[in-house]
């Protein structure tokens, strides 16, 4: 499996987004980026005020016929279009992010209208890590486009705003930007275990982070789109396997989603770079901070960038009390996820 791109992917990524931006298809969100550490691991916290001010739905006359909801990745807009792939027999389009946080963050959809929360196909993970790799080609006089880091949202709780399938990717060079050398680095390559055989699946229990994740390494020789998929797979089971262990433990506090029509059990997060794969279950989309006096400030929801080590806010009020406060956020990830303990971060052998 390969995209058979007419360019390298990098190029033409960053080509589409200086030209989105110029005539105003793409608008950048203005942050503000400082880092905090969290259980002694570096995590960027975005304030990204303009996130304050999206319009919020209006609701429809009851006597009014519904309208149909507007999906960005059906005939998207020609300014946002990179490229379909693979381009001998699409089945996946490549768009760019119209409202990114980060510069050149792009999309891999399906080009049908295939469900987030379904199981991911092998074609949809297999053309995700060959976007992964086609990011680290580097073209004669090209410079090193660096790697980038793939993140997907599934599930009412794991931060997903789409219903169209869809995996998004950001440079880890623009993830970087602004911070000094060593300042900050990947989340997911510190949550796979160097020590651990290729397929291996571990837990994340070595990071004393507050969530249970789970995750594998393996290399670019192994990497075929079938191994990726039944690693999936495998770590989906160990996610659920947690949640499970978590209900039986505090029974009321958490619960299954209906699986009718093909729907996954859990919310959770997957993250992929071209040496790892993780996913951590999700049990909230977020959680409320409050101010030093107990009053409610604001809710603070996350997404798969989590695993990415990036999480963004959108009131400054907030920004600086999780700058003075970073244990708020250990809390608030501790809320997200299945809290970190040795049943839950246990594996059963299948």
């Amino acid at each position: 499996m390969s995209l058979k791109l007419s360019a390298s992917l990098a190029s033409l990524v960053r080509s589409r987004y200086q030209s989105a931006t110029s005539c105003e298809a793409v608008t950048l969100t203005a942050t503000e980026l400082a880092v905090v550490r969290i259980a002694g691991v570096p995590f960027q916290l975005r304030y990204c005020p303009t996130l304050a001010k999206k319009p919020t739905p209006q609701h429809e006359v009851a006597s009014s016929p519904p309208k149909k909801k507007f999906d960005p990745f059906v005939d998207p807009p020609k300014d946002l279009f990179i490229a379909e792939v693979p381009s001998n027999v699409p089945s996946h389009v490549l768009v760019l992010n119209k409202y990114p946080i980060i510069p050149n963050h792009f999309i891999l959809a399906t080009k049908t209208n295939k469900q987030q929360t379904h199981q991911l196909e092998e074609d949809d993970i297999g053309l995700t890590y060959e976007c992964l790799k086609a990011w680290e080609t580097q073209q004669k006089g090209e410079d090193d486009p660096g790697r980038l880091f793939a993140f997907f949202n599934s599930g009412e709780h794991s931060g997903a705003s789409q219903p169209h399938r869809h995996v998004q990717f950001l440079p880890e060079e623009d993830m970087r930007s602004g911070l000094a050398s060593g300042e900050w680095s990947l989340l997911a390559d510190q949550l796979v275990s160097a020590d651990v055989p290729e397929f291996e699946i571990s837990t994340t229990a070595q990071l004393k982070l507050p969530f249970v994740a789970f995750g594998a390494r393996f290399s670019p020789s192994s990497a075929t789109s079938n191994n990726l998929h039944q690693l999936y797979v495998q770590l989906y089971d160990a996610a659920l396997q947690s949640v499970h262990r978590y209900i039986a433990a505090h029974h009321e506090s958490m619960r299954l989603h209906p699986s009718n029509g093909g729907d996954m059990s859990i919310s959770y997060n997957l993250a992929m770079t071209t040496t790892c794969m993780v996913i951590c279950p999700r049990r909230s989309e977020g959680s409320m901070i409050t101010r030093d006096d107990g009053s409610e400030l604001d809710f603070v929801a996350l997404n798969g960038t989590v695993l990415g080590g990036t999480l963004m806010v959108k009131n400054e009020e907030l920004w600086q009390l999780l700058k003075r406060h970073p244990l708020r956020l250990e809390k608030v990830l501790e809320a997200c996820g299945v809290p970190r303990g040795n049943k839950e971060a246990t594996i059963e052998s299948s």
